[in-house]
């Protein structure tokens, strides 16, 4: 019944909200007290627990002989991370970074796109392909790691460690997780049901609101960070997440589907592009200037909008 998908689909606007919450709080503790910056922090434990509702759905989709709708996901997460939630950060915070910090990361982000888009030239993505995104993936865990202990070594005196505070604030970083990631199900579940219910096209659910519903966790944690001011653990959420949507969730999804993960015309001339375009407007000016830009967030919020614009025409017609 279509009242039963409405009352669902608040129900995980509202686990989302509040998990978001839980989580921006608990992820800026840990960073504090460890002595790891917020922007680690935020490039690892938070975009891996952020990326579990790509995990789930395209890995499922896999497994399921959805094969285009995991690509699509993940993929279409990060065009949706990249061009309308950090996008939206630029623009309502100032957010600057540190070239030898940002610059591994960007790069890694830039090739693990371009390897998708390459490895699904011949209509799925390659064996080779996959190779190449774990590769990234194990660079990226590696440069944290590393960052990590550099950081950590320099970082100054740290906050007075509160065993009970500390064991409080793990719960709800884990209770936020577990929030964010059934409220993303619920919201993108009982929203396509009532999609279907309104006769929206399928394609259309797919490229925005599968997307857009399992990026809802970084987008929740964007605007929590905003309202706290916690820039740092933003940007590295949304870049870590993108990187772990390509380097970690289509490798496994592919393993599932057997190597069987393909990709349609509308993905390789639309979907990529526009993904690869968002992430060099994102990556390459920042590494120049050291600095995310306004006119950067307009930027993307416009190719986004764009990009959305042409997937509904091609569905629609």
């Amino acid at each position: 019944m279509i009242w039963i998908d409405l009352l669902l689909f608040a129900l995980g606007i509202a686990l989302i909200v509040k998990g978001g919450d839980f989580f921006v709080d608990s992820a800026s503790y840990i960073a504090e007290i460890s002595g790891i910056p917020k922007f680690i922090v935020g490039a690892t434990i938070v975009s891996l627990a952020t990326t579990m509702p790509e995990m789930i759905v395209s890995v499922m989709a896999a497994a399921q002989g959805k094969y285009e709708m995991a690509v699509g996901n993940a993929v279409g997460s990060v065009t949706a991370n990249t061009g309308l939630i950090l996008s939206i950060g630029i623009i309502f915070m100032s957010i600057a970074v540190t070239r030898k910090k940002y610059l591994v990361k960007g790069l890694l982000l830039i090739a693990a796109v371009t390897t998708v888009w390459l490895g699904c030239l011949t209509g799925k993505l390659s064996i080779i392909a996959s190779i190449i995104l774990l590769a990234v993936f194990a660079a990226f865990v590696y440069e944290n790691v590393r960052s990590a202990r550099a950081d950590m070594s320099e970082a100054s005196e740290k906050p007075k460690l509160v065993k009970k505070e500390l064991i409080i604030k793990l719960i709800l970083f884990v209770v936020g997780a577990v929030m964010l990631v059934i409220g993303s199900d619920l919201l993108v579940d009982h929203g396509s049901n009532i999609a279907t219910f309104l006769h929206v096209p399928e394609g259309i659910i797919a490229v925005t609101m599968v997307a857009i519903g399992t990026s809802l966790p970084e987008l929740v944690t964007t605007v929590t960070a905003i309202i706290k001011k916690q820039s740092g653990l933003s940007a590295g959420n949304i870049i870590g997440a993108n990187i772990i949507d390509l380097t970690l969730i289509l490798p496994i999804s592919s393993l599932v589907s057997r190597g069987q993960l393909t990709i349609n015309d509308q993905g390789l001339k639309c979907d990529m592009p526009a993904c690869l375009l968002l992430v060099l407007i994102a990556i390459i000016p920042t590494l120049i200037t050291e600095k995310f830009r306004k006119w950067q967030g307009a930027a993307m919020l416009a190719v986004y909008a764009g990009y959305i614009f042409l997937i509904a025409k091609f569905f629609l017609v």
